[in-house]
């Protein structure tokens, strides 16, 4: 039987903004927060897979980060030359950080009334639940970091072929959007496990419809250009951890995973033959056992 999935709610939050949310499973399971990466809003958890951990003992929060979906969308414009200057290393200011994008997952933690929740993140998404740990360690129980990275420069590095694709401007409108997704998923999708283009089609359409932001997706590409070297903090962290990778990965390099798992005590290391950067249905029975186990341990 599927698991109950709640109405999209918002969460007017003490950080300043409001985030859409939505649950799945018995609120009496064991909470767990999933985190979405750049540009990527709620959806991008599929229905499918949240049904799955809540099928496990999970009660299950997904959501969109600020300036995704039918969250705030702020309105600080990033130019793509300063894209450009922190690709390279070089200062910039952005409008927000990492850190600010985990403490909206804490005061969201405050609105569901969740002293601690397990915690799982998808690239800038496992940024995210890396810094929850750090700046809020009572807050979590658990973590999984799946394709992400340390902050180091030295690891997790980016394809340099994707950034012209990345601030490259789009075209407005419903089908340039859907069509610029299915060439995304080619350039960066797992090349193991192909997805339909009709499952991307459909998948796209309704992530228009919930709402885009092309400057939104600057400002989170800015933060993650921008983030901290938490390497030395993580190594201080003491709560169960698990880091999922796929070696095909070509927008954060599976040294990025590997720096990871290495730097937190006793973190489990998976990482995936023909993975890319996504999360392909093939693989959501790993995904959900890697985060069940990691939870059973805290």
């Amino acid at each position: 039987m599927a698991a109950t999935a709640s109405a999209e709610l918002i969460a007017p939050l003490s950080t300043g903004v409001d985030l859409c949310y939505q649950s799945f499973g018995d609120p009496a399971g064991d909470p767990l927060l999933l985190v979405m990466g750049l540009g990527g809003p709620m959806n991008w958890w599929s229905a499918q897979l949240c049904e799955q951990l809540a099928d496990r003992g999970f009660h299950v929060v997904r959501y969109d980060n600020r300036d995704t979906g039918r969250s705030t969308v702020l309105t600080q414009r990033v130019g793509r030359q300063a894209l450009v200057r922190a690709f390279l290393g070089r200062r910039v200011r952005a409008p927000y950080g990492i850190a600010d994008l985990a403490a909206d997952a804490v005061a969201l933690m405050d609105h569901l009334g969740w002293e601690s929740a397990h915690i799982a993140g998808v690239s800038m998404g496992g940024m995210i639940a890396q810094t929850v740990a750090i700046n809020h360690p009572g807050r979590i129980r658990s973590l999984v970091s799946i394709m992400s990275t340390t902050g180091r420069r030295t690891v997790g590095w980016q394809d340099p072929r994707l950034l012209p694709v990345l601030i490259a401007p789009r075209r407005a409108g419903e089908e340039a959007y859907i069509e610029g997704t299915i060439r995304m998923d080619r350039l960066i999708g797992s090349p193991g496990f192909r997805t339909d283009p009709e499952v991307s089609r459909a998948l796209a359409r309704e992530t228009y419809a919930r709402g885009i932001h092309p400057d939104g997706v600057l400002r989170h590409m800015l933060a993650v250009l921008t983030q901290p070297d938490r390497t030395a903090q993580l190594r201080s962290l003491r709560v169960p951890a698990a880091v999922v990778h796929g070696l095909a990965d070509r927008m954060i390099h599976v040294s990025g995973g590997r720096a990871t798992a290495h730097a937190i005590p006793d973190a489990e290391l998976v990482t995936i033959e023909g993975m890319g950067h996504d999360l392909p249905v093939e693989l959501y029975d790993t995904f959900v056992d890697v985060i069940r186990r990691t939870a059973d341990r805290a």
